[in-house]
């Protein structure tokens, strides 16, 4: 029997590397206060009292607002809302907003909406969170209201549901939280 050659396998031709275009780096700069003003204050005040300090500017709000450009803007017990205009500098690679902004929103404002309920010489930390996104977010879909309500807090536990929605009510995320309560030295 004859044997049949057969022809090794080929890469496909790749096309060459392009060099990114050549434009103006983009630039942006903030600023922020210490923290440690506001996190040796948590423990003299309640909850409610503390986050109010904070809206108000009567303690420094936290570098990670600064860092992603978005405001406590309003704050009951049970409810802490945040609000946010999505921007070119929240993009990640593919062109919309990352879900990073989204995550960061609904933990800020599910968990504020647990501490806002906790008296004096209590803190809270974060243990779950779970956030569901359900509409990409640009820099056109303009100002977004990040609304967290409590729906119960124990002695060792709190759990809180948040929704991103923009001015027309359209649903952009939403999401669930469990967060630990603990005692804080004041």
């Amino acid at each position: 029997m004859a044997e049949s050659k057969r022809e090794p396998a080929r890469e496909p031709a790749r096309e060459p590397a392009r060099e990114p275009a050549q434009q103006p780096a983009r630039t942006r700069t903030y600023g922020w206060q210490d923290p440690r003003a506001s996190a040796a204050a948590v423990g003299d005040m309640s909850g409610l009292e503390f986050l109010r300090a904070i809206a108000s500017g009567q303690l420094p709000g936290p570098p990670i607002a600064h860092t992603l450009d978005f405001t406590l803007s309003e704050v009951s017990e049970g409810l802490a809302v945040f609000t946010v205009e999505p921007k070119e500098f929240h993009y990640n690679p593919i062109g919309v907003v990352h879900g990073g902004l989204a995550s960061t929103l609904l933990d800020s404002c599910m968990a504020c909406a647990v501490q806002s309920t906790l008296p004096r010489g209590k803190a809270y930390t974060t243990l779950e969170l779970k956030v569901n996104l359900v509409r990409a977010i640009t820099s056109d879909t303009g100002p977004l209201r990040c609304e967290g309500r409590v729906i119960h807090v124990g002695r060792q536990v709190g759990t809180a549901e948040g929704r991103i929605t923009d001015s027309k009510g359209r649903l952009y995320a939403h999401g669930t939280t469990t967060c630990m309560v603990f005692d804080v030295k004041s």
